[in-house]
């Protein structure tokens, strides 16, 4: 009994130990990106900086490629959980200029994710997490649903994540440009706002119905 016992603990002791390792990696790749771009970045740099072996690396990741694309996972699920709530909040404007904060505090790291060569399966991985999200929120409060939407929930999640999406990395691309209270301000007019919106009456003067013609009787 206490050999079989024993064995969910030491699953689980190996599971802690592989997450904490992970952790490490991920948490070392996002240092380094700070101080340099990732085509600079070795395997070697990255295991030091984590203080981890550098054999222990490949036990959890092929490539380098790997561990960005695990830290990009979980990267726009933190910046997902930022997103949604904007839609939310009674100060739309506010809760754009943290999301933009956020992005400009990771500047080096969503650079890289955003305008890099991998630009293109980070925003597919954006839309697949933002659906997930959205699918699994709430009735109330997916973003089709709010009261008095007019798009449909699934569009609203992709016109208002890709929307997001490019003008950050039009603007990780234009730093100098706009302030980052200014691009909070276009994100919230142009992407936050026209979701939000609530339904208006058609503000063009209906046709009026002319009856039918009755054919004389003969």
């Amino acid at each position: 009994m206490a050999h079989i016992s024993s064995a969910p603990r030491a699953s689980r002791s190996r599971d802690a130990r592989v997450d904490r390792t992970r952790n490490a990696l991920r948490d070392a790749l996002l240092r380094l990106l700070e101080q340099r771009s990732f085509d600079q970045i070795t395997i070697r740099d990255i295991s030091a900086e984590a203080g981890a072996g550098y054999a222990t690396y490949f036990r959890h990741y092929p490539d380098k490629a790997a561990l960005l694309n695990d830290l990009a996972a979980v990267s726009i699920a933190e910046m997902l959980e930022r997103t949604f709530p904007i839609l939310y909040a009674a100060d739309t404007l506010a809760a754009c200029v943290t999301l933009c904060r956020y992005v400009d505090e990771r500047r080096q790291l969503w650079s890289t994710l955003l305008t890099g060569g991998a630009a293109g399966p980070v925003r597919e991985e954006f839309l697949r997490q933002a659906r997930v999200l959205a699918a699994n929120a709430p009735k109330s409060r997916q973003p089709g649903d709010l009261p008095g939407s007019w798009l449909p929930g699934d569009l609203a999640v992709v016109f208002g994540v890709s929307g997001v999406v490019e003008i950050l990395a039009w603007w990780l691309q234009h730093r100098r440009a706009f302030t980052l209270e200014q691009v909070a301000g276009v994100v919230d007019r142009l992407v936050i706002g026209p979701v939000l919106q609530t339904e208006r009456p058609d503000p063009r003067p209906k046709p009026e119905r002319v009856p039918p013609r009755r054919k004389p009787k003969r």
